[in-house]
C-alpha cells in the first residue's frame, strides 16, 4: 500500500509539474505498477482494451468529422453574427453557443472553432478578446456535461458503474444537471462574470479563412480577372477534354472550376462541381467553368468557342464560395532570396505541377501584379489547390513561405457540401443508437467513425491526427491506476476515511467532500486522469455507505470538469489563455466564483434529480 502511494503521490506532482507531457507520466506510473509488483501483466496493460478508450478514441474521429465538413465553423459564425455589435448578447451567444457545440464535439475542437471567429467579433463589437475568450473556454467545459459523450469523464464515470455491476447514464442524463449548470454559467458572465474578465490588450490574431480572404481579395485584386463561362449548345468544347484545348499555353487563360448544369440522372439533377479541374475533365453541355485571365483574352474565347458569359457579383463571400471549400483552400506564398523561383518568368493562373497549386495572384511591394512576370524575392502570391498540396508545398519547394496553418485554416471553412449532411446523419445515428441502447457505446462510436472514414468525411490519411493521442494514451495508462487503488485497499481506505468523517454527517456531505478532493485534483491534473482516479473511490464510499453510487459518480463527472482555476486544468483554458492575453490570476478571479456555484448547486440538485 506504501508503494502505491508513493507511486500515485510522485504521479500527480509530475502532472502538476509539467516537465513530462501527460501521457508519458501515465506510461511511467502505469510500468512502476508492473515493476514493484503491484499488478501483473494483464492488469497492468487492460486499459488499452479498456472499451472507454476505445470509445474516446472514436469520438474523437467523429469530432474530427464534423469539424471538417463546415459544421463547427458553421456554428462558430452563425453563433456570432446573431449577436451583431451587442456584446452582453455576443457574450451569452458565444457562451451558450460553446456549451451546445461541446455537447457533441469535443471540448478542444469546439473552442479551435471558435476562438477566431470569436475574436474578430470582439474586436468588431469594440471590444477585447479578454472579454470574451475565458466564457468560451468554461462554456465548452460545462457543456460536456449536457451529454453522455460530451466529455471524457462522462464516459468514465458511467463504464466505471457498468464495470462495478450498476446500471450506467443515459445519453441525455446529464442534461439533467448540465443544463441548470449551463444557465447558471450564462447568467454569471452575463451579470457577474463580465465585470471580473479583466481588459488585455493583444495583437495575437488567430487564423481566420473569412478575414484572410477579404484581406487577398482586395490586396491582391482576386476576382478582376475571374469570369464564370457557359458552354453553349453549339461550342465545340462539348464532349471535349479540358488538356486538349491547352488553354494556359494557346490562350492565356487558367481554367480553376467546372460546374455541372446538367449531370447525369443518376445524380438526382444536383450540380456537380469539379474544383480543380484536369487536362483529363471532360466538359459538357451547359456547363459552366469558372476561369481566369485578361478581358482581351476571355472575350476573344467567347467569340470563338461559343460560350456565353455568366453575370456574378464581384462580393467578397461570393467570391469566397467561388474559390474555397472543405476540400480546396488557399494560402498565401512568399518567396525568399534562395528559392528556386526567383528569376522564372510565369503567367499568373498557371499551376505549379509538382505541387498541384496554382498561382492565383500575386504583389509585388504591396502593389497587385498582373499578366506574365519575372518572380523576385519578396513577391507574394496566393496560390489555390487541395489543402492537402498546400500544406506538403514547403516539402517539394525549399525556402517558400506559406502564411499561416491550412491545417487549421482548412477547418473554419464554413461551407457545406454532401459530405457535411453525411457527416451530422452520422452524429445523429450515433445518438440513437446510444439513447436507445441499440448497440454498446465502443460499438456504436465505432461503428459511426467508421462511416466517417468511409465516406471520406475523415481522409483516412487524416484519421490518427484527428485523435488527441495523449488524451487517449494517457487515459489508457491510468486506468491501472484504478485498479491498482482497489487491488490494495487504497480505494477502500480513502472511502472509509471519506464515509467516517463525512458520510456520518450525510450523504451529502459525502457528496460534497468527493466533489472538493475531484475539484482540486483536476485543477491540475487531465480531467480524464482525475475521473479515472476518483471513480473507483467514489464507488467504493457509496457501497460502504450503503446508498446509490449515481449521485456520487455524477459529482465526480462535474467536478472533473471544474478546472476553472488554473490554465493548465483543460487544454482549452490553455487555448484562450494567449489569444485572451490572460494571466494566471486572471483563472482565479473569474473561475472561483463559477466554481462555488457549481459547488452549491451540485449539492442541491443532484441528490434531488439522483436519489442516495
Amino acid at each position: 500500500m506504501f508503494t502505491l502511494l508513493v507511486i500515485l503521490g510522485i504521479t500527480i506532482l509530475l502532472f502538476i509539474w509539467g516537465k513530462f507531457p501527460p501521457d508519458v507520466v501515465a506510461l511511467m506510473s502505469m510500468l512502476s505498477l508492473y515493476l514493484t509488483g503491484i499488478l501483473d501483466v494483464k492488469e497492468t496493460l487492460s486499459g488499452f482494451s479498456n472499451s472507454t478508450v476505445i470509445m474516446i478514441a472514436a469520438l474523437f474521429i467523429i469530432g474530427e468529422g464534423l469539424s471538417r465538413t463546415g459544421w463547427t465553423a458553421l456554428a462558430g459564425q452563425r453563433f456570432v453574427g446573431w449577436a451583431g455589435k451587442s456584446i452582453p448578447k455576443l457574450l451569452v451567444i458565444v457562451t451558450l453557443g460553446a456549451s451546445v457545440l461541446s455537447g457533441f464535439v469535443s471540448n478542444t475542437g469546439t473552442v479551435a472553432a471558435l476562438l477566431p471567429v470569436t475574436v474578430s467579433a470582439a474586436w468588431s463589437a469594440g471590444t477585447l478578446p479578454s472579454k470574451l475568450l475565458m466564457p468560451v473556454a468554461f462554456g465548452s467545459n460545462t457543456g460536456g456535461l449536457l451529454t453522455l459523450t460530451g466529455t471524457p469523464p462522462n464516459i468514465i464515470a458511467s463504464n466505471a458503474l457498468v464495470e462495478n455491476n450498476f446500471e450506467g447514464f443515459s445519453f441525455f442524463e446529464f442534461s439533467l444537471i448540465g443544463l441548470p449548470l449551463l444557465i447558471i454559467a450564462i447568467v454569471y458572465f452575463r451579470y457577474v462574470g463580465y465585470r471580473l474578465l479583466p481588459k488585455r490588450k493583444t495583437n495575437e490574431r488567430p487564423a481566420n479563412i473569412d478575414a484572410e480572404m477579404h484581406k487577398w481579395i482586395e490586396n491582391y485584386s482576386i476576382g478582376d480577372n475571374l469570369y464564370r463561362l457557359r458552354i453553349r449548345s453549339m461550342s465545340p468544347f462539348i464532349n471535349t477534354r479540358i488538356g486538349h484545348w491547352n488553354f494556359e499555353d494557346e490562350h492565356n487563360i487558367s481554367v480553376m472550376r467546372l460546374k455541372r448544369r446538367h449531370p447525369s440522372p443518376l445524380q438526382h439533377k444536383v450540380p456537380q462541381f469539379v474544383e480543380l479541374p484536369d487536362p483529363d475533365t471532360e466538359m459538357r453541355y451547359h456547363d459552366i467553368i469558372t476561369v481566369e485571365g485578361e478581358p482581351e483574352a476571355v472575350d476573344k474565347l467567347v467569340l470563338r468557342y461559343n460560350l456565353g458569359i455568366v453575370p456574378t457579383k464581384a462580393e467578397r463571400d461570393t467570391l469566397k464560395n467561388e474559390l474555397i471549400n472543405q476540400e480546396v483552400g488557399m494560402a498565401e506564398m512568399l518567396i525568399t532570396p534562395n528559392s528556386v523561383f526567383v528569376g522564372k518568368t510565369i503567367n499568373l493562373g498557371n499551376y505549379l505541377k509538382q505541387a498541384g497549386v496554382q498561382l492565383l495572384a500575386a504583389s509585388r511591394n504591396n502593389r497587385a501584379l498582373k499578366g506574365r512576370i519575372k518572380i523576385a524575392a519578396g513577391d507574394a502570391f496566393v496560390i489555390r489547390g487541395s489543402w492537402t498540396n498546400i500544406e506538403t508545398l514547403k516539402s517539394l519547394y525549399e525556402n517558400v513561405l506559406i502564411s499561416g496553418s491550412p491545417e487549421s485554416m482548412s477547418k473554419n471553412v464554413a461551407i457545406l457540401n454532401a459530405r457535411s449532411y453525411v457527416a451530422i446523419g452520422t452524429l445523429i445515428l450515433m445518438i440513437l443508437l446510444l439513447v436507445f441502447k441499440i448497440l454498446p457505446g465502443a460499438i456504436a462510436a465505432l461503428i459511426c467513425a467508421g462511416i466517417m472514414l468511409l465516406t471520406r468525411c475523415v481522409p483516412i490519411s487524416k484519421a490518427y491526427k484527428g485523435i488527441s493521442w495523449t488524451s487517449v494514451i494517457m487515459i489508457a495508462a491510468m486506468i491501472p491506476m484504478g485498479i491498482a487503488l482497489q487491488k490494495t485497499g487504497v480505494a477502500q481506505l480513502a472511502a472509509n476515511s471519506l464515509v467516517n468523517s463525512l458520510g456520518s454527517i450525510h450523504p451529502i456531505a459525502l457528496l460534497g467532500g468527493i466533489f472538493l478532493l475531484t475539484t482540486t485534483l483536476s485543477q491540475t491534473i487531465n480531467n480524464s486522469a482525475t475521473a479515472v482516479l476518483m471513480a473507483p473511490i467514489a464507488i467504493v464510499a457509496s457501497t460502504t455507505l450503503g446508498v446509490s453510487p449515481k449521485p456520487f459518480m455524477i459529482g465526480v463527472a462535474i467536478s472533473a470538469s471544474t478546472a476553472f482555476l488554473t490554465p493548465v486544468g483543460t487544454t482549452t483554458n490553455a487555448m484562450v489563455m494567449s489569444s485572451g492575453g490572460y494571466k494566471f490570476i486572471d483563472y482565479i478571479k473569474v473561475g472561483g466564483p463559477l466554481l462555488l456555484l457549481f459547488f452549491v448547486a451540485t449539492l442541491i440538485l443532484v441528490p434531488w434529480i439522483w436519489n442516495f
